[in-house]
């Protein structure tokens, strides 16, 4: 048995239902929206941990957000798509309702 086997070859040979290869895509679009947007939603969580920063909060989440919708829609996961929509509009919402107040 050599070291060099695919991943493919070894699922293969363990014939065995429950491994699974990953499917998520590496290096396409995708990849970079889910990762820029994942880093500004942990941007909005340090501002709301900081405390005074309620707008950044709200900006870096609405964008966040919406990049994990273009994901969830690249990805044709509906789960993405009805959390990230739903959260888009209350985060939206919310702008409006500190902006026009």
């Amino acid at each position: 048995m050599t070291y060099d086997k695919k991943l493919n070859d070894k699922i293969k040979e363990l014939n065995s239902t429950r491994v699974f290869k990953k499917i998520t895509p590496k290096y396409d679009l995708s990849w970079y929206v889910k990762w820029v947007s994942s880093v500004l939603i942990l941007l909005a969580v340090s501002s709301r941990a900081a405390g005074g920063l309620h707008m950044w909060d709200l900006g870096f989440s609405l964008v966040g957000t919406i990049g994990w919708l273009w994901v969830g829609i690249l990805w044709h996961d509906r789960a993405l798509i009805m959390l990230n929509g739903a959260l888009a509009t209350l985060l939206f919402t919310g702008i409006m309702k500190v902006l026009l107040l």
